[in-house]
């Protein structure tokens, strides 16, 4: 592959897990008291339930413009190992709340296809940082 479709395969992956972000943190926002409530029923700490659509939001729009790319596709890589090692945890002791990730539009219970999802969000953001 040539340097510069690596660099365009990175943007491509920086700019789908930025999109991923946006909608994520704005759909919890547009949900409104709902979404904190299912984030507390998940087992989120309190002190993260309200900055987390925030913190999505800012990390997808950078990712989208390429602002910092590498160290914001590392933060968001972070950010999704957390809410995957929440969602494993909860399934492992067979807890399956509403995941409420992408909010209304995620209202079912969590299960493996949620942990997928999440690996293959991660992946886009590893490709992200070394492409």
């Amino acid at each position: 592959m040539t340097p510069e479709a690596v660099a365009v395969v990175g943007i491509v992956a920086s700019v789908v897990l930025g999109l991923s972000f946006v909608v994520a943190g704005a759909s919890k926002l547009a949900i409104g008291p709902v979404w904190p409530q299912q984030a507390r029923d998940l087992g989120a700490p309190g002190w993260a339930i309200p900055v987390t659509p925030w913190v999505e939001l800012v990390v997808g729009a950078l990712l989208i413009t390429q602002v910092a790319r590498v160290p914001t596709a590392v933060v968001a890589v972070a950010v999704l190992v957390v809410f995957t090692g929440l969602l494993g945890l909860r399934l492992s002791q067979g807890r399956r709340p509403p995941c409420a990730c992408f909010g209304a539009w995620s209202a079912s219970p969590i299960g493996p296809s949620h942990l997928l999802r999440n690996a293959v969000l991660i992946a886009l953001g590893i490709v992200a940082i070394l492409a």
